[in-house]
């Protein structure tokens, strides 16, 4: 990542081993990087909506740890993007590898009975946590913990495309949604790394509201906040499709009475 400007605020300098490309205490004296840090809003806010919704329905807990799992990245990386420490970082890091857990559990599991456990699938992906957890607090490289938690994106990418060509056809449109979000976040990340020297240039030059735009780091929180969030109901909808539960997605609002009626088959947006 470019070097950030040697700007000292509420949070003092910089420990973590990233520091990414908007410039630090621009907006705000108690925030460091204030945009990658309020764009987390799309991963808290609508899980947590997601998690009480799967419990109002009574949906397997997995989900609702699913979705407060999302959340928690959230919390994390507006912890880490506030702050800039390593402490934070690691909030904001470890909880995308269990998290991501949580998702390829749901999703290698979907053709199981009601409320049934695979306690070695729960242990493969334990050992895993805890094996990535030991080796990045003792060997701080960020490319190591980026190819941990691609190696468990691909996993679900593949699972995902398995099912929906050869299982549930009906489905790829929401899957290609969730993965294409996914991706188009992906690729904005890669721009942000890799040519962060000519964007903090052009921000100069443009107008304040027009070179937010430019914070290709928080579009990544956007929109990989939302592609994991669909590919979450994407997981829903293939495990009550097998339960026979026939179900849909609606969008709907806080102040829909419906949005406040248990229904199993209903997967709310």
């Amino acid at each position: 990542m470019a070097p950030s400007v040697d700007r000292r605020g509420y949070w003092g300098r910089p420990t973590s081993t990233l520091d990414w490309c908007e410039e630090n205490y621009v907006v705000s004296f108690y925030i460091a990087e204030f945009w990658n840090t309020v764009s987390n809003l799309i991963m808290i806010l609508p899980p947590l909506y997601g998690a009480l919704q799967t419990y109002r329905d009574g949906l397997e807990f997995r989900y609702t740890c699913s979705f407060l799992g999302l959340a928690a990245v959230g919390v994390g990386s507006w912890c880490f993007h506030m702050t800039l420490l390593y402490e934070m970082q690691l909030l904001d890091e470890l909880p995308m590898i269990y998290s991501t857990c949580f998702f390829v559990y749901c999703l290698y599991e979907c053709f199981k009975q009601k409320n049934t456990i695979s306690f070695l699938t729960i242990t493969i992906l334990l050992v895993f946590s805890v094996s990535v957890s030991v080796v990045y607090l003792q060997w701080k490289e960020p490319v190591f913990h980026q190819v941990m938690y691609g190696a468990l994106v691909a996993a679900l990418v593949i699972r995902s495309i398995f099912i929906v060509t050869w299982v549930y056809p009906r489905l790829r449109s929401l899957c290609y949604t969730s993965l294409g979000v996914f991706l188009l976040g992906f690729l904005l990340w890669n721009i942000d790394n890799l040519v962060c020297d000519s964007l903090r240039a052009s921000r100069q030059t443009l107008p304040p509201g027009v070179g937010v735009v430019t914070q290709f780091h928080a579009w990544w929180h956007i929109f990989t906040g939302l592609g994991s969030y669909l590919h979450i109901l994407l997981s829903l909808q293939i495990r009550l499709s097998y339960l026979k539960y026939r179900p849909k997605v609606k969008v709907c609002s806080p102040t829909d009475p419906e949005s406040h009626q248990p229904d199993p088959g209903l997967v709310r947006l």
